[in-house]
C-alpha cells in the first residue's frame, strides 16, 4: 500500500508540472524552449532557497524527473562541490550532479538519430 501511495504522489506532482507547462503554452506567448529554460531555472532557484528539497522528499520521481528536477540536480551538484572543493566547485558541480541525465540524453539522442530518419514538415 505504501508503494502505491508513492506512485500516486509522484504521478500527481509530475502531472501538475505538466499541467502548468501546458497552461503556459496555451495562455501565454511563451515558446516551449522558453518554458524549458523557465522550468530549469525555477528548479535551481527553488533549490537555492530550500523549497525544492521538501518537494523531492514528498514526491520522489514526480519532482526529480521533470525539468525542474534537472535544475535541482544542477544546484545540488554545485552545492556539494562548493562544500568539498571551494569556489571552483561552482564551475564543476553542475556537470557532476547532472552527469547521468546528460549522458543518457546524448546517448539516446544519438541512438534514435541513427535508428530513425526525420522528415521535414509539409
Amino acid at each position: 500500500m505504501e508503494f502505491l501511495l508513492h506512485l500516486i504522489k509522484a504521478f500527481v506532482v509530475g502531472g501538475l508540472f505538466c499541467v502548468l507547462a501546458q497552461i503556459l503554452i496555451d495562455k501565454t506567448m511563451l515558446t516551449p524552449a522558453r518554458i524549458l529554460v523557465l522550468y530549469v531555472s525555477a528548479g535551481v532557484l527553488l533549490t537555492a532557497v530550500g523549497l525544492y528539497k521538501p518537494l523531492v522528499d514528498f514526491a520522489g520521481c514526480g519532482a526529480t524527473t521533470p525539468l525542474t528536477g534537472f535544475g535541482y540536480s544542477l544546484a545540488e551538484g554545485v552545492r556539494k562541490a562548493v562544500d568539498e572543493k571551494g569556489l571552483i566547485g561552482a564551475l564543476t558541480g553542475g556537470f557532476t550532479g547532472a552527469s547521468g541525465g546528460i549522458a543518457a540524453a546524448i546517448t539516446f539522442g544519438y541512438l534514435f538519430a541513427l535508428l530513425f530518419r526525420s522528415h521535414p514538415k509539409k
